[in-house]
């Protein structure tokens, strides 16, 4: 039962994920109508600033939370879990009031200090302060839901925050925009806003659903734990899971700072090196993103189960909530990389009608499988309370890809050894993650890992032949007949070489049904 809420947590999380990432693409499309590329960038000088305030406030906090809740969850101490979800709802209510503040107060000197190299973006940045204050403490909702393994009020509320701060966006710019580009942008930017306080609302009213259930599960503690210890353990399990939050755009300045001017020293002229970095940050690392929501579901869902699991000390759960994540990891990823390396021209024609980033599609498709491995085994490091582990394993990766950077961003590879320097990072920071868990005693099978492979690699023979025979007919239409074909050979290939049995299906939510 404990497996089925955990597989079942992940898959609520990708289709929440996917659903996010849809309304968040039509809100681009409508608002580059309505903008244009002046109002766009107002508005995405400010929206920076406030992701990293998130980052700040909020990253680390919903882990941090899920592991504690987790830990006396497993023990029955339902009182301290009380606990912490009161001691947590006020320290982020301090801390998203402070930030906000601070906000407020800094938003001009960021503007006088050339931070902020446009004036005008200094109403996008106080329209953004309010959403500060409520996404920090929706955070620790989030993180209290996630805990107990609940993962559906944590994805409605995603999505219905999405849908109100997407609305609220194109509405406010509209209306705004005869008054001025600045006030325009401003108004997208408060979407933020109602965003925010509407997915508070959400979980309010699930915490007040849930809680009638708790209450009958109440128990008086031995002992309360104090506020003072809690915020400390709190403090101490978030602060390493938020450094690395922020490293993720640190990792990705490495490519606008260093790329295009290695490009440029490559022999590219300036718009050939725009061109060809446009085609990798704008083209093929957005995919492999979308590639990966259901890894990354699946880590925030393994988070509190491996923490339930380590509380009670029962090693052999752990190992085996961490062999099923693994499996389901790579048995969604690695066709993923297959797929998206055979078949990188047709879809880049397909999706973005034109074959040119293809090169760089192609060589970014094993990053899929390489930063699925990350989240994962960063998930199941967080759930035994090792947050510190991934931050220090990614520094190192980010290490490793600046050297890869500079060395393999040159006239031999060009923008596809600036593919493989992503490729080495997140590899690196996977295999460091997986040496750690090896150090706990935590083991794989890589005889079913490798069945997989085997089965992605004839997935995608398959694929390039079907494309082959289909290619003289409609470009768009053999690239998704070659997809269909793909999958349904691999899907009949993963029974066939003993990777998937009746016992592991049945496991799976909805799959479960028809394995009675």
């Amino acid at each position: 039962m404990s497996s089925d809420k955990f597989l079942r947590g992940a898959m609520i999380l990708t289709l929440a994920g996917l659903m996010v990432k849809v309304i968040g693409s039509v809100n681009r499309i409508l608002l580059s109508r309505l903008l244009g590329g002046e109002g766009i960038g107002l508005y995405q000088m400010a929206y920076p600033v406030y992701l990293l305030l998130l980052a700040i406030s909020a990253a680390g906090i919903p882990v941090a939370i899920s592991i504690i809740v987790a830990g006396f969850l497993a023990q029955k101490d339902y009182a301290n879990v009380r606990q912490v979800f009161r001691v947590s709802l006020r320290l982020m209510a301090c801390v998203g009031a402070v930030l906000a503040l601070c906000l407020v107060l800094a938003a001009g000197w960021l503007v006088d200090a050339g931070v902020i190299t446009d004036a005008r973006a200094y109403y996008s940045l106080i329209a953004l302060t309010p959403a500060i204050f409520f996404a920090t403490i929706l955070a620790s909702f989030r993180g209290y839901f996630q805990g107990h393994q609940l993962m559906t009020p944590p994805a409605v509320s995603q999505i219905v925050e999405q849908f109100i701060r997407v609305v609220t966006m194109v509405v406010l710019a509209y209306v705004l925009l005869p008054y001025g580009l600045e006030y325009a942008a401003a108004g997208a930017a408060f979407g933020a806003v109602p965003g925010s306080l509407t997915g508070l609302v959400v979980m309010g009213c699930f915490y007040r659903y849930y809680r009638k259930q708790w209450q009958v599960e109440q128990v008086p503690a031995a002992e309360l734990v104090r506020s003072r210890v809690l915020i400390k353990r709190l403090l101490l399990l978030a602060l390493p899971v938020s450094c690395a939050n922020i490293l993720v755009p640190v990792t990705s300045s490495i490519d606008v700072l260093l790329v295009p001017g290695r490009l440029i020293d490559s022999g590219l002229s300036v718009e050939q090196a725009t061109a060809q970095f446009g085609y990798l940050a704008g083209m093929a690392q957005p995919l492999l993103l979308m590639a990966t929501i259901p890894t990354m579901s699946l880590a925030t869902s393994l988070v509190p189960a491996v923490s339930e699991a380590f509380a009670l000390n029962k090693w052999q759960i752990i190992e085996q909530k961490a062999a099923t994540a693994m499996k389901l990891c790579c048995l969604i990823t690695v066709p993923a990389s297959v797929g998206m390396w055979v078949l990188a021209e047709p879809i880049s024609l397909l999706l973005y009608g034109t074959a040119k980033a293809g090169v760089a599609i192609m060589h970014s498709a094993p990053a899929i499988c390489l930063l699925g491995l990350q989240q994962v085994t960063t998930g199941m490091l967080q759930g035994m309370g090792h947050t510190n582990l991934p931050m220090l394993n990614m520094l190192i990766g980010i290490a490793a890809k600046l050297v890869a950077v500079l060395q393999l961003t040159n006239v031999e590879y060009g923008i596809a050894g600036a593919a493989w320097a992503t490729n080495i990072n997140f590899g690196v920071t996977a295999l460091l993650n997986i040496i750690a868990l090896y150090k706990f005693s935590i083991r794989f099978s890589w005889l079913s890992i490798a069945k997989i492979i085997a089965a992605a690699a004839v997935m995608g023979a398959v694929a390039v032949e079907a494309h082959v025979l289909l290619g003289s007919a409609s470009p768009a239409l053999a690239t998704i007949a070659a997809m269909l074909a793909a999958g349904i050979s691999y899907i009949i290939l993963l029974p066939l070489l003993g990777v998937l049995n009746r016992q592991e299906l049945r496991q799976l939510p909805v799959v479960k049904r028809f394995f009675k």
